[in-house]
């Protein structure tokens, strides 16, 4: 369909897939309203900032299917999935995104524990005797 911009957003383990139509500001994940399925304001606000910043938020419906990963990180992959899309709506919207750093993928992922230890960086208690 012509004037639906789909793209792809991931953060730490969270995939989102997101289609943006013109439309009146409806936000739906996983068949829920956003307050819904995100349950906190604050990864509401986190997933709404590149419609906020381009003053969008009345004028696109999101449509989106996330899985992998915690609410904090799907909330992430869909900012980032957001910001795509709109990137392919016009090349303007793309450089205030790119310069806000909406366009950066955060490639932040959790450390991995290591043998010999209790965590990724955590050692066991030394005991001199």
């Amino acid at each position: 369909m012509e004037n639906t911009f789909s793209a792809t957003g991931k953060r730490k383990n969270a995939i989102a897939r997101v289609i943006i139509k013109p439309g009146k500001g409806q936000r739906i994940i996983n068949g829920a309203t956003v307050k819904e399925y995100l349950k906190s304001d604050t990864l509401v606000m986190d997933m709404e900032q590149p419609l906020d910043l381009l003053k969008l938020s009345e004028s696109y419906d999101v449509v989106a299917r996330v899985r992998g990963g915690g609410l904090c990180g799907q909330a992430g992959a869909l900012r980032l999935g957001i910001s795509r899309a709109l990137a392919a709506v016009s090349e303007d919207f793309r450089k205030q995104l790119r310069k806000n750093g909406f366009l950066t993928r955060d490639s932040r992922v959790v450390e991995r524990k290591k043998y010999g230890q209790a965590g990724a960086r955590r050692r066991f208690q030394f005991s001199k005797r």
